[in-house]
């Protein structure tokens, strides 16, 4: 059982440090997609603060600079998306570097189509900024803990940023906590590697996979490419099947469903003389209860 869900992928490519000018364009192009009815819209990492945060590594007199520009999580930007949301009645998904006390963080966060911050993710393989005092360092050491997926409207949500794509145990993991589906916001490599990559990670684990890449969008449907398009500033659509998790309800509908189909192709390649009672359906199932009659095959 599979749920059809219209998405929309966004290749913009932002300005370094320009925050303000970065949120009117990204807003821009969130309208621009909202166009095509999808039910979520998904933009590249670090969208907000144009992926700054390579710059500020090798810059030390920067990383103060990428501390003030960095949105906490009920920050004004995140606000004025929460709003544009819920206004749109689309979800959105974009990367931002995200302030949590005087550390900053790779971040994604996932606004579904009432306004509501459904999750967000850290990107694991980025060291995390941290300000002791006024001396800035970058540490693995408190990489993130936790791999979680989260509840959307949409099915349960994982999100792996940019370079976490090349990690298969870091898919499996959100896929078996929960995820129905992945979506990458990415700025990062555009060859042929990566795109096999996010293609694997759509195999491996049965899931629908969304990348938003700055360059470049791509789109895996069952293990297929669904759609793709090459060049910046683009938007690419396609619609994906979220698969349902398995429970006793859906097992049994799929099963009603298998043995109605079997029956019926059963049923076209037996001689006619030895056709007892017409192929098992709904009606013909309804019927034969009432009556107690069990259908027998006989040759």
């Amino acid at each position: 059982m599979f749920k059809q869900v219209k998405v929309a992928a966004l290749s913009i490519k932002s300005r370094s440090w320009d925050k303000a000018y970065n949120a009117d364009r990204l807003e821009t192009f969130f309208r621009r997609a909202a166009r095509r009815n999808p039910d979520l819209i998904v933009a590249p990492e670090g969208v907000l603060e144009g992926y700054v945060s390579q710059e500020a590594m090798k810059e030390a007199d920067k990383a103060a600079a990428l501390l003030e520009i960095a949105e906490r999580i009920d920050g004004p930007s995140i606000a004025r998306f929460q709003r544009l949301a819920k206004g749109l009645r689309t979800c959105l998904c974009f990367g931002f570097a995200e302030r949590i006390g005087r550390s900053v963080y790779n971040s994604a966060v996932f606004i579904d189509d009432r306004g509501k911050t459904c999750g967000k993710y850290h990107k694991h393989e980025e060291p995390i900024l941290v300000f002791q005092g006024a001396r800035p360092t970058w540490t693995s050491r408190r990489m993130r803990r936790r791999l979680r997926a989260f509840d959307t409207p949409l099915g349960r949500c994982g999100i792996m940023i940019c370079a976490d794509r090349w990690y298969a145990r870091l898919a499996r993991t959100l896929v078996l906590d929960g995820a129905q589906y992945l979506l990458v916001p990415a700025y990062g490599s555009k060859n042929k590697a990566q795109n096999r990559t996010i293609l694997a990670r759509s195999r491996e684990n049965g899931v629908p996979v969304v990348e938003a890449n700055v360059g470049m969008n791509l789109i895996i449907n069952r293990g297929e490419v669904a759609a793709f398009k090459w060049g910046a500033d683009r938007i690419t659509t396609a619609v994906i099947d979220v698969p349902q998790p398995p429970s006793t309800l859906a097992a049994r509908r799929y099963e009603r469903e298998y043995l109605e189909i079997r029956e019926r192709e059963e049923w076209k390649w037996l001689p006619e003389k030895t056709r007892l009672f017409p192929p098992i359906g709904r009606a013909s199932a309804r019927r034969r209860s009432a009556t107690g009659r069990s259908r027998r095959w006989h040759f």
